[in-house]
């Protein structure tokens, strides 16, 4: 299993580019809890807290594609190092205002989100540079869903660490600068100063336009959905079973079944059409969110949450080959970063509907939405089968120069314009 990502870890640039964009995302991954502690340290209510962690996620869902255009228009060094600054700066804003200012802390944390560089998509789009070889690119997506997970979960013992050690003030400072030095990390490397993006026929859609990925984000909206849910309905099963430890662990089982589930699906290559695997994996999403419904004693439900998270690292792996295919000529940034804003406001999504569904029906209904979400994927993904699987349909475009690798159809792609 080992040896497939050794050899993806091996290949020139490749482990620099990866933990240069894990260390980079720090700031968004631990963002949330971040601001959550730094405001009740300065005596602010959850209420508040809540409100400019939601603040500073609408921003990051609104900047990430928009950043992702700009980076296929500009380049990766001229966009994704000045926004981290940028958003890092905003951060630092935050933490020295405090909320003695209301409007300037709203302000500050909508800055630091909206300027979060989209590292996530940027490196996707330098794997097939890197790596050349298409089985290996496949392989590098699912390391990464994996990496991701990794970073989920290390993230929020980072920002305790800081606080326990320092402050949430310092947690705040710390973590933005690190992330600065992991963006500065990428963006000097070669890939990233050499890439370019294909020729993109100009249009305000961008990304969009293509029926394809349009199809895709759908269906990862209401993934994003079944997983903010699942975190919403395990408060009040842990409060019955045992508190937050339980909570603690049942968190940690979602993310270790995801990394589990990546690892396995990333060790070898997959034969058949991807969007046909993509639809498997979702089903079998969906059949592993049922049982979540038996609500059992503490371990065993410890156990079948772990196998909630199991297929969801190969299903975002799958949807990278989809997205890459699908992206029209030029917009291969704008269109990974339109997935990460996607998922993200389908997580948000599910946290909203999940509240009044579990205050309501008690938990056994909050673990009834991710069921019911994962099926209304599936079900856009079965409709709309053929239209994510045609540029598997044995279409061929001319090689370029350019080291944007994506290999979707742009049928109205005339001319050499930039968007």
């Amino acid at each position: 299993m080992a040896t497939g990502y050794l050899e993806i870890l091996r290949a020139r640039h490749a482990a620099r580019l990866l933990v240069g964009t894990l260390v980079g995302r720090l700031p968004n991954a631990t963002a949330a809890i971040a601001i959550v502690l730094f405001v009740r340290a300065e005596g602010g209510t959850y209420s508040l807290a809540g409100a400019l962690a939601a603040v500073y996620g609408v921003a990051n869902a609104v900047g990430q594609p928009v950043l992702g255009r700009i980076v296929d228009l500009r380049g990766q060094p001229r966009v994704q190092l000045p926004a981290a600054v940028l958003s890092g700066l905003a951060m630092a804003v935050f933490a020295f205002s405090g909320i003695g200012s209301l409007p300037l802390a709203y302000a500050a944390v909508a800055g630091a989100g909206l300027f979060t560089p989209p590292l996530e998509g940027g490196l996707r789009a330098l794997w097939p540079s890197v790596l050349r070889r298409e089985d290996q690119v496949h392989t590098a997506y699912a390391m990464d869903a994996v990496a991701q997970e990794v970073m989920f979960t290390v993230g929020p013992l980072l920002v305790t660490l800081c606080v326990s050690l320092w402050s949430a003030q310092a947690a705040l400072l710390v973590l933005n600068v690190v992330g600065v030095l992991g963006a500065l990390s990428v963006v000097v490397s070669e890939p990233s100063r050499a890439w370019r993006s294909a020729p993109r026929e100009a249009h305000w859609l961008g990304a969009l336009r293509s029926p394809g990925l349009l199809a895709l984000l759908a269906a990862f909206l209401f993934i994003g959905m079944a997983l903010g849910s699942i975190t919403v309905a395990s408060v009040p099963y842990a409060d019955d079973h045992g508190g937050d430890a339980v909570y603690g662990w049942l968190m940690a089982a979602l993310g270790f079944g995801a990394l589990v589930g990546g690892t396995v699906y990333g060790a070898r290559q997959w034969a058949g059409e991807p969007a046909r695997r993509l639809r498997v994996l979702v089903a079998l999403l969906v059949v592993c969110y049922l049982p979540l419904m038996l609500m059992p004693d503490a371990a065993p439900m410890v156990a079948l949450t772990a196998l909630a998270g199991v297929f969801l690292a190969p299903a975002i792996a799958c949807a990278f080959v989809l997205v890459d295919r699908h992206a029209p000529r030029g917009t291969v940034t704008e269109a990974f970063s339109w997935l990460v804003t996607t998922f993200t406001v389908g997580h948000s999504v599910g946290t909203g509907v999940a509240g009044p569904v579990v205050e309501t029906g008690g938990a056994l209904w909050g673990f009834a939405v991710p069921a019911v979400a994962g099926g209304v994927s599936l079900l856009v993904l079965t409709a709309t089968g053929r239209v994510v699987a045609a540029p598997g349909q044995g279409a061929v475009v001319a090689a370029g120069s350019e080291n944007d690798p994506n290999r979707a159809v742009e049928p109205r792609f005339s001319s050499g314009d930039r968007a």
